[in-house]
């Protein structure tokens, strides 16, 4: 039990997605600073990224592995992360309109995020089991969520403060985006 909560800790904090493997980068920096758009792409990207983890890992296990197609597993993984975006924005289209066009071309983004594949190869190389799989995933997932909404929150303040002329913009963003990257370095030493 104990190994399973340090995959998700892990994934979520330690070894975040976006702030120490640099994955994910142009939906990180790209959500504005609504923090609803940045929430609503991290539930969707949960959602993505979970359920990829948990068809991959099958996929790999039942199908590839057996008929020693191994190498196909990236184009397997991408096929079955376009599938499942693709649901999630025919949901999101019809359940809440506002959201989807707040997203705008993010949603379809989490297709070519490369986080999203990032996991599902890494849970391969780390020939995890499906629980172990589905964990990783998630705690990717949280972690890649609490990220975005982070850095929404700190682009809303930033707005409000008065920033040099020549640090306006993306050079603020991406000075905020490398010191969260530090903070959470800080997570590095986390033990139980």
């Amino acid at each position: 039990m104990k190994s399973l909560i340090l995959i998700i800790i892990g994934g979520a904090l330690i070894n975040n997605v976006v702030l120490n493997q640099f994955l994910g980068i142009c939906s990180f920096l790209g959500v504005y600073k609504q923090m609803k758009a940045s929430a609503s792409l991290g539930g969707a990207v949960i959602f993505v990224i979970t359920v990829a983890s948990a068809v991959s890992s099958l996929l790999y296990t039942y199908v590839l592995a057996p008929f020693g197609i191994e190498f196909m597993k990236t184009i397997v993984f991408i096929l079955v992360i376009a599938a499942l975006v693709q649901i999630v924005e025919m949901f999101l289209k019809k359940k809440s309109p506002g959201v989807y066009k707040a997203l705008g071309i993010y949603l379809p983004l989490i297709t070519t995020n490369c986080a999203v594949l990032g996991v599902a190869l890494t849970n391969v190389q780390n020939d995890y089991n499906f629980l172990e799989s589905v964990l990783a995933g998630f705690g990717t997932a949280v972690g890649f969520t609490l990220a975005i909404v982070l850095l929404a929150s700190i682009r809303t303040r930033i707005h409000e403060e008065d920033i040099p002329a020549p640090l306006r913009g993306a050079p603020i963003v991406l000075i905020s985006a490398a010191l969260m990257s530090v903070a959470f370095m800080g997570f590095a030493g986390l033990s139980f």
